[in-house]
């Protein structure tokens, strides 16, 4: 009680949309930037305490600031005070994806049919990962071209972005070669099943490693937006996360 009094003293600083359990998990979260974030994001998505307390586990607030490339002190401060701004494609990914949720023990052999099934089977905690806005279409959904059918692992729609976004699940590192399958999808969506007030669509390859040189000469001159991330099915290390952002936010005081 006492740390909730210092933290929130004034009390319309508080939020009708979440209760006293919720603020009990984010008083435990000494930095202020970092709490802001997740007490305005579990605003935002509406998550329960139990996925805030996920969200929180899974260091969602590392995650995304390492994935944002050279964090400064604006990324910083945009998502403590804004939580998640979904204002282009770039803005949704993580790198990496968390599916502890699945069970799966990490080095164990995985077929990517399989994996879709049990993503599809947890999809709520999918959607949860995903982030905020996003819609399940369907898996294995068809795209025909001159005849041939192919088929896209799994098609979400994105309503604050208002786009598709295809995902292609690979089991392996990244290979160039799905880039071009992804990007030939992309543009049978963007001309056959975009409504007219629908933005381009966005693909995301989820692979279990890659390599900058090779994102860099699969993805470049694409005109698409494809973005390859990795996935993991273990919690990551909180710590090792935290002490990564902390090394490159001390560089500011210098």
């Amino acid at each position: 009680m006492r740390a909730f009094y210092l933290n929130y003293s004034i009390c319309q600083t508080l939020s009708g949309k979440l209760n006293w359990s919720h603020y009990c998990e984010l008083l435990s979260i000494s930095d202020k930037d970092k709490r802001s974030f997740y007490e305005k994001e579990a605003m935002n998505s509406n998550w329960s305490v139990r996925e805030l307390k996920r969200q929180i586990n899974t260091s969602l607030y590392e995650r995304l600031l390492l994935s944002k490339g050279d964090i400064n002190k604006q990324e910083v401060l945009n998502l403590a005070t804004k939580g998640i701004e979904l204002a282009k494609p770039s803005d949704m990914i993580k790198d990496s994806y968390v599916f502890e949720f699945l069970g799966l023990p990490e080095n164990k052999p995985v077929m990517e049919s399989d994996l879709e099934k049990v993503l599809t089977e947890q999809i709520e905690n999918f959607l949860l990962e995903l982030g905020r806005g996003f819609m399940f279409v369907g898996t294995e959904q068809r795209v025909t071209i001159n005849n041939t059918h192919y088929y896209v692992d799994m098609v979400f729609y994105n309503k604050p972005l208002r786009s598709y976004v295809l995902i292609e699940l690979k089991t392996t590192k990244l290979m160039p070669e799905a880039a071009g399958q992804l990007n030939m999808y992309l543009n049978y969506y963007e001309n056959e099943v975009n409504d007219e007030d629908d933005n381009k669509p966005i693909g995301i390859i989820l692979c279990t490693d890659k390599d900058a040189l090779t994102v860099e000469y699969a993805l470049g001159g694409l005109s698409n937006n494809i973005f390859a991330s990795k996935y993991t099915y273990y919690i990551p290390n909180k710590e090792k996360l935290i002490a990564e952002v902390e090394k490159i936010v001390r560089k500011w005081n210098y």
